[in-house]
C-alpha cells in the first residue's frame, strides 16, 4: 500500500493511496472521501501522509542500454540483463531494448538474445534503429553497415523476434521504404511499426511514406498502436527550412492530426526543454512520447565507451563520437527526461502521462502505464523533486533507487 501524491492520467490526486494484491492494483482511494466507510478510514489512517509522488511505471520505447552495458553489443543475457535493470531500478519497469545498424549477422544475433529476455518477460519489445537509414543523416549510426531497404531481411527479422519486434526506423525517400513489397509493408503485416527517422528526405516522400503505413495499419489486425512512430523528432533528420521544408513539417502536421507519434528525448541535451514545450503545446500530450535514447554510459560515470561499432566518449554526461562528435544517445533514465520536461514548463500530468501511458499504448499493451485498478502494480514513489525513493514492479520492489 502507497501513500502519496498520486499521478493519475488526467490530474494528481494530492492524498491518494494505492493497495495493490498480488502483483496487480485493486483500489485508489481519495483519503479525504467523505463517503469512505470506517473500515477504509482505520486503512488509510494506518499509513502517513506523504508528499511524495507516487506515478505508474514508467515506459521506454528507445532504449540502447544503460549502466555500463549494450543492447547492440550485448553478447550475453547477463549483459542485456544488466542495462534492463540498470534502467528499472530508476522507474522505468518496462522497456524496449533498441539495436544500431549493423551488419545483418549481428541483428540475428543480438535480435534472437533479446527475444528470450522479452520471452521471459524482461523486456517490451525490440526496436530495430536502422540499417535502412540515410547516410546523410546517420548520426551515431555506423555509415559501413547502412544498406537499402530489404523486404526480405525484415521478415527474416521479424520472424526471429516472435512477434517481440516493436519499431523498425528507417528514412521514407529510399526506395522500398514504403509501398507495395516495402519494409513498412512487411512490418506492419508482421505486427510491427515503421518509426520513420534518421532521414534526409524532402517533404514530398515523408508525406507519403506517413499516409501509406496509416491505411496499411488500419487494414490489418496489427496488435501494437493504430500510428506509426517518429524517431527522435529533430534529432537525425534534415532541418526544416522555409523554402526546403524537409520531413519535419510533414511529421508535426501528421501528429497534430493524430496521424502519428512522435518521439522526445527530453534529456535537456538532444533537445532544449523549451522546443519540448513547444511540441507538447502545439501537438498535445496525446501525439509525443517521451524516450531515453540511453546508451551504456546511462547511469555511469564519464569515459569512453561503445555504441554497436562505434566508440564514444562520455564528458560532462553527453555522450558523443569520439570521432567526429555527432551526439551517440542519452545518458538519462526516463525519469530524469520527465523531470526535465516538467522542470521545463511542461505539466507534470501530460509529463508522466507521456512517459507511461503514450508508450504502453505504442506497444498495445494495456496491462501497464497507468495507476488504475486492474493494471499489474508497476509503481514509482519519489521525492518532492522526482526523484525515485522505492520502485515496485508487478507489486515487488525491486530496490531503493540509488
Amino acid at each position: 500500500m502507497c501513500r502519496g501524491r498520486l499521478v493519475l492520467e488526467s490530474r494528481i490526486l494530492e492524498d491518494g493511496v494505492l493497495i495493490a494484491e498480488e502483483g496487480v492494483i485493486t483500489r485508489i482511494i481519495d483519503a479525504h472521501d467523505p463517503s469512505l466507510s470506517k473500515e477504509d478510514r482505520e486503512l488509510i489512517a494506518a499509513v502517513p501522509a506523504s508528499d511524495s509522488y507516487i506515478l505508474p511505471g514508467l515506459v521506454d520505447v528507445h532504449c540502447h542500454g544503460g549502466g555500463g552495458s549494450s543492447f547492440p553489443n550485448a553478447t550475453s543475457i547477463e549483459k542485456a540483463q544488466a542495462a534492463i535493470d540498470e534502467h528499472r531500478h530508476h522507474g522505468t519497469t518496462t522497456l524496449v531494448a533498441s539495436l544500431v545498424t549493423a551488419h545483418a549477422d549481428i541483428l540475428r544475433e543480438r535480435a534472437a538474445l533479446l527475444t528470450e529476455l522479452a520471452e521471459e518477460g524482461e523486456l517490451a519489445g525490440i526496436h530495430f534503429e536502422g540499417p535502412f537509414v540515410s547516410h546523410a543523416r546517420c548520426g551515431a549510426q555506423d555509415p559501413k553497415y547502412i544498406i537499402d531497404p530489404d523486404p526480405e531481411l525484415t521478415a527474416e527479422l521479424l520472424e526471429i523476434c516472435k512477434g517481440y519486434a516493436l519499431t523498425m526506423t528507417l528514412a521514407p525517400e529510399k526506395d522500398k521504404a514504403y509501398g507495395p513489397g516495402s519494409v513498412a509493408e512487411v512490418l506492419i503485416k508482421g505486427g510491427a511499426l515503421p518509426s520513420w527517422g534518421h532521414t534526409d528526405s524532402g517533404s514530398a516522400p515523408a508525406r507519403e511514406a506517413l499516409e501509406f503505413s496509416r491505411k496499411a495499419i488500419k487494414e490489418t489486425t496489427n496488435p501494437r498502436s493504430a500510428r506509426a512512430t517518429i524517431t527522435h523528432l529533430f534529432n537525425g533528420m534534415r532541418p526544416m527550412h522555409h523554402r526546403a521544408p524537409g520531413p519535419v513539417p510533414e511529421f508535426l502536421a501528421a501528429a497534430a492530426r493524430g496521424r502519428c507519434i512522435v518521439e522526445m528525448i527530453g534529456d535537456g541535451v538532444h533537445l532544449d526543454p523549451a522546443i519540448v514545450l513547444d511540441m507538447f503545446e502545439t501537438l498535445g500530450r496525446d501525439n509525443v512520447v517521451l524516450v531515453t535514447d540511453a546508451m551504456a554510459a546511462a547511469g555511469m560515470a564519464d569515459g569512453d565507451y561503445v555504441l554497436g561499432s562505434q566508440p564514444v566518449t562520455v564528458a560532462d554526461g553527453v555522450a558523443r563520437l569520439t570521432e567526429g562528435g555527432a551526439i551517440a544517445g542519452g545518458t538519462a533514465h526516463l525519469i530524469d527526461v520527465v523531470r526535465t520536461t516538467w522542470q521545463g514548463g511542461v505539466d507534470l500530468v501530460d509529463a508522466v502521462y507521456a512517459a507511461s501511458v503514450q508508450g504502453a499504448q505504442i506497444l498495445g499493451d494495456s496491462s501497464v502505464g497507468a495507476l488504475r485498478a486492474g493494471l499489474w502494480a508497476d509503481v514509482v514513489v519519489t521525492d518532492a523533486d522526482l526523484r525515485p525513493v522505492t520502485v515496485l514492479r508487478r507489486g515487488e520492489a525491486v530496490k531503493p533507487a540509488a
